[in-house]
């Protein structure tokens, strides 16, 4: 049994592990501070680098800090703001270094460090339901979304998976006749019924929340089948005794008895579906937690991008928790 002394040293070994390894990230992503020199461009060419999105000041800050004529001309040539700019990490993440230098963004130039993805994740934290148009809406309105598909797709397999795995576990003959069909769908990906939902039902929300009954099913109807045809002979010999339905037998001994086991496919289903979703989201677009990592990442918006992977992992914790507490509280110990 664990001891709380146990739990204390686990919890402070993981926080030296997360210590350590924010610490690499640091050290991996830390750029060489280099003092830089203005470089004075004239008027006439500040003229000739003013675009809609790169203004005239946006041009003076960026050679103040060292860039040249020439790297200026390629920026204006992005059609980048300097906003954009800072948002995907700065000049850096672009390829360019202060001096004339121009070379190849890298993971130790471009990608950004735990310092930035901490100052990007305070800034999307502090208001995460602002909406300001279809590719702008913040994190908490793109994880609505997703767990509203997530939690429509789970309760339908819910709904199909559990009884039909106590057809399956109470009945024999049945199991036999559909357990073929049902080992050769289970391995399907997820991700290879999205086209063909896409094609039959012609609606992509529609598409997604197929995506999550059919990847979520197949856990929750084998373990409802296992503990079904698992319970103990004496349960079922008692229900029999007492001149119990099939009916009755299956609420009154079997569900009870198979409890533990049945929450324990939806703990399962309920991780690849939150897993599946996010796939998804990246492929058909629109409003959700995966389709958001993908427009930042299009965006260059490096730093946001991490702090959404983040959130998914943390959400998918939770979600995980949740249903860990009900298997938790429906277990019990065999005398």
């Amino acid at each position: 049994m664990t001891t709380l002394n146990d739990k204390l040293k686990a919890a402070l070994l993981s926080l030296l592990f997360l210590v350590l390894f924010l610490g690499f990230w640091f050290i991996v992503t830390k750029r060489p501070t280099v003092e830089t020199k203005a470089v004075v461009i004239e008027a006439s060419q500040v003229s000739e680098l003013t675009t809609e999105a790169l203004t005239a000041a946006d041009v003076t800050e960026l050679s103040g800090k060292g860039l040249t004529f020439d790297q200026l001309k390629q920026i204006s040539g992005m059609g980048v703001s300097l906003e954009d700019i800072n948002a995907a990490g700065g000049v850096e993440a672009f390829g360019f270094t202060t001096g004339g230098v121009a070379e190849e963004a890298t993971e130790t130039t471009g990608f950004p460090g735990p310092v930035l993805v901490w100052k990007e994740s305070w800034e999307m934290l502090k208001d995460p339901f602002y909406d300001k148009g279809t590719n702008d809406k913040g994190i908490g309105i793109q994880l609505k979304y997703s767990l509203m598909r997530v939690g429509i797709g789970f309760t339908l397999a819910v709904l199909v998976a559990v009884p039909l795995g106590f057809v399956i576990g109470m009945f024999p003959l049945i199991s036999m006749a559909l357990m073929p069909y049902i080992q050769i769908l289970k391995p399907i990906s997820p991700l290879a019924w999205l086209p063909v939902a896409l094609y039959v039902i012609k609606d992509s929300e529609s598409a997604s929340i197929f995506v999550i009954f059919i990847c979520s099913v197949w856990p929750m109807l084998i373990n409802t089948a296992f503990g079904v045809a698992s319970v103990k002979k004496d349960y079922l010999n008692i229900g029999n005794t007492l001149e119990l339905s099939k009916l009755e037998q299956a609420f009154r001994i079997i569900l009870p008895a198979t409890a533990p086991t049945i929450f324990t496919g939806m703990r399962i289903s309920i991780g690849i579906a939150w897993l599946v979703i996010v796939a998804a989201e990246m492929v058909i677009g629109g409003i959700g937690v995966g389709y958001y990592v993908w427009n930042e990442w299009n965006g260059l918006n490096l730093a946001a991008m991490l702090f959404a992977i983040v959130v998914i992992g943390v959400v998918g914790l939770i979600l995980d928790l949740m249903i860990a507490g009900l298997v938790k509280k429906f277990s019990y110990v065999e005398l």
